[in-house]
C-alpha cells in the first residue's frame, strides 16, 4: 500500500474490497423462471446479479423499459439488452444454411444455432463486468443446459456454471405456482400468467412448440392453436406467389429485386413462407440426454432459403464436392445439435463449407403454394450445367463412341469378378 495514503482511508479500502459481492450473470428473458432466480441467487449465494437478454429475434414485446424495470424489482443491479440478430443471421444462419445442416433429415436447428451466440455474448459481458459465475434457467432434461454450458466452457473454463433446475436441494421450485409464491414472497408481485400452454422457443430462423397434446405421440397437432407464423397448407391461398432470390457467393443479397440484409431477407420470407404454409414439421428427435421428443417447429423463411439454396448449388458445384458437403450436412447438424459450435471440429467443417460457397452465385425462381416449393428457374455466371452436352444431340465436348472405352474401364472390376466366377463353377463341374 502507498504510505502516501492515509492509515483510514487503507483500512476502508481493505473492508470494501471484503465487503464487495461476487457478481453472477444471468441469462434473462424477462419470463417467470428467470425472474425468480434473480432473488434465489442473491438469497442463495449473495450474488450481485446482472441480468442479460440476447435478442435473437424473438419478436416478443420487450422493451427496454418493461425489461428494466421488472428486473430492477426483482433485485438485479443491472440489466444488458443486446441486438444480435444481424450477427445470428450472418455467421451463424448462413453457415448452417451453406452447409445444407439439418439434424436428423428434418430440423432446421433453429434453437441449437442461437445458444453459442447467447453464450458467447454472456460471457464477453461477464468479462466486462468481471463477474465468477454465468447462470441459465434450462432444465435438466433438455438440450439447452449443454450448448449453453459447453460454449461457456470453450470460451471461458474459469468461469462457474449455475443451473438452478439441476440444484434440487437448493432450487426447491417444481411449478409455475410454487415460482410465483416464491416471487410474491420477495416482494416481486408482478402480472405473469398461470395458464397452461405451450413451450415455445422463437427467434429470426423459426418458432418452436412443445407440450400439452404434443406429449402424447398418438395425438394431432392441434394447430389452429398452436401455429404463430403460419397457416396450415389447406388454409392457405388457392394462388401461387411467385418469389426470386438472389445469392452472392452462398449469401442472400436481395429478394425480388430488392437488395436487402440477410436478417431482413429471412423476416419477408418468413411471412411469405407463413401465408402459404411453408416449413411446418411435426417430428420426434432425438435429444443429446438420451431421451425422445416431440415438437412442432415453424420454419418457413429457413425452409425457403434452405431449397433456394440447394436448387442454386446443383448447378454450381461438381459431384464430388457435392457428395463430400452431403456427408458432411449431417455430421455438422450433429455437431451443433449437440452444442459443440466452438470445437475445432466445426470450425474446420464450416471453413470447408465457406471453401465451397465461393461459386455458388446466381438467381432462383421459386413458386410458393400450399405448402409447396416449386422450382421456376434457376441461373449462375458459375453454371456447370452445358446444354451441348445434356442434349441428346452430339456437341463439341462429347464423342458418343468414347463412352463405351469408358464403361469397360468403369466397369472393370465387376467384368473379372464374374469371369473368376465363372471359371471356379466351370472347374466345379
Amino acid at each position: 500500500m502507498n504510505a502516501d495514503v492515509p492509515k483510514d482511508t487503507c483500512v476502508y479500502m481493505k473492508e470494501a474490497i471484503k465487503m464487495a459481492k461476487e457478481k453472477v450473470i444471468l441469462a434473462y428473458s424477462g419470463g417467470l423462471d428467470t425472474t425468480a432466480i434473480i432473488p434465489w441467487l442473491r438469497e442463495t449465494f449473495d450474488y450481485e446479479v446482472i441480468c442479460v437478454c440476447i435478442n435473437v429475434g424473438q419478436e416478443e414485446e420487450i422493451t427496454d423499459d418493461n425489461l428494466q424495470e421488472r428486473a430492477s424489482l426483482s433485485g438485479a443491479s443491472k440489466l444488458y439488452i443486446e441486438d444480435v440478430v444481424d450477427e445470428f443471421a450472418e455467421e451463424y444462419v448462413m453457415p448452417c444454411v451453406g452447409a445444407g445442416a439439418v439434424y436428423e433429415h428434418k430440423y432446421l436447428l433453429g434453437t441449437a444455432m442461437a445458444r453459442p451466440l447467447i453464450a458467447k455474448k454472456l460471457v464477453e459481458i461477464a468479462r466486462k463486468e468481471g463477474a465468477s459465475a454465468i447462470c441459465h434457467g434450462a432444465t435438466g432434461k433438455g438440450n439447452d443446459q449443454i450448448r449453453f454450458e459447453l460454449g461457456i466452457k470453450a470460451l471461458a473454463p474459469d468461469l462457474k456454471i449455475i443451473a438452478p433446475w439441476r440444484m434440487t436441494e437448493l432450487w426447491q421450485m417444481d411449478s409455475r405456482e410454487a415460482e410465483v409464491e416464491y416471487c410474491k414472497q420477495h416482494g416481486i408481485d408482478l402480472p405473469f400468467s398461470m395458464g397452461k400452454g405451450y413451450s415455445r422457443d422463437r427467434n429470426l430462423w423459426h418458432i418452436s412448440h412443445e407440450g400439452l397434446e404434443l406429449e402424447d405421440p398418438s395425438k394431432a397437432p392441434n394447430y389452429d392453436k398452436m401455429l404463430v407464423l403460419s397457416v396450415t397448407p389447406e388454409k392457405a391461398p388457392d394462388k401461387m406467389t411467385d418469389i426470386t432470390l438472389n445469392f452472392e457467393k452462398g449469401i442472400p443479397v436481395s429478394l425480388n429485386g430488392k437488395s436487402m440484409k440477410v436478417a431482413e431477407i429471412i423476416k419477408e420470407l418468413n411471412t411469405l413462407g407463413g401465408q402459404n404454409g411453408i416449413g411446418i414439421i411435426d417430428i420426434v428427435e432425438n435429444r443429446v440426454v438420451g431421451m425422445k421428443s416431440r415438437g412442432v417447429y415453424e420454419t418457413p423463411g429457413g425452409t425457403i432459403l434452405m431449397e433456394a439454396h440447394d436448387q442454386l448449388e446443383e448447378l454450381c458445384l461438381d459431384r464430388a464436392t457435392m457428395e463430400c458437403k452431403k456427408k458432411l450436412a449431417s455430421q455438422m447438424a450433429q455437431v451443433i445439435y449437440e452444442g459443440k459450435w466452438f470445437s475445432p471440429l466445426c470450425d474446420a467443417m464450416r471453413a470447408f463449407v465457406a471453401s465451397t460457397q465461393q461459386v455458388v452465385t446466381g438467381e432462383v425462381k421459386l413458386k410458393l403454394y400450399k405448402g409447396n416449393i416449386i422450382k421456376n428457374g434457376t441461373t449462375s455466371p458459375y453454371s456447370l450445367y452445358n446444354e451441348s452436352l445434356a442434349s441428346f444431340t452430339t456437341g463439341d465436348l462429347y464423342d458418343h463412341h468414347d463412352a463405351s472405352g469408358f464403361i469397360t474401364l468403369f466397369g472393370l472390376p465387376e467384368t473379372v469378378r464374374a469371369k473368376v466366377l465363372q471359371n471356379v463353377e466351370v472347374n466345379q463341374q
